[in-house]
């Protein structure tokens, strides 16, 4: 009887310690889900749009071939 309240015990600790272990920590992993071709395509777009200057359209442009 001892042998089982004391394995309960045990198990029960076990599963209280293993829910919260990961509950703290977050993993973040980032993905670029644009292709450079798309990051032109729309950077070309502020351009004309007249979002963006020349300047910074040729400095990003640069940033983006060099990636």
């Amino acid at each position: 009887m001892m042998k089982k309240l004391v394995l309960i015990g045990v198990v029960a600790a076990m599963s209280v310690s293993l829910a919260a272990c990961g509950s703290h920590s977050k993993t973040e992993t980032s993905v670029k889900s644009t292709t450079t071709g798309q990051e032109l395509t729309d950077l070309q777009a502020a351009y004309e749009g007249g979002i963006i200057s020349e300047q910074e359209f040729e400095k990003k442009k640069k940033e983006i071939l060099k990636e």
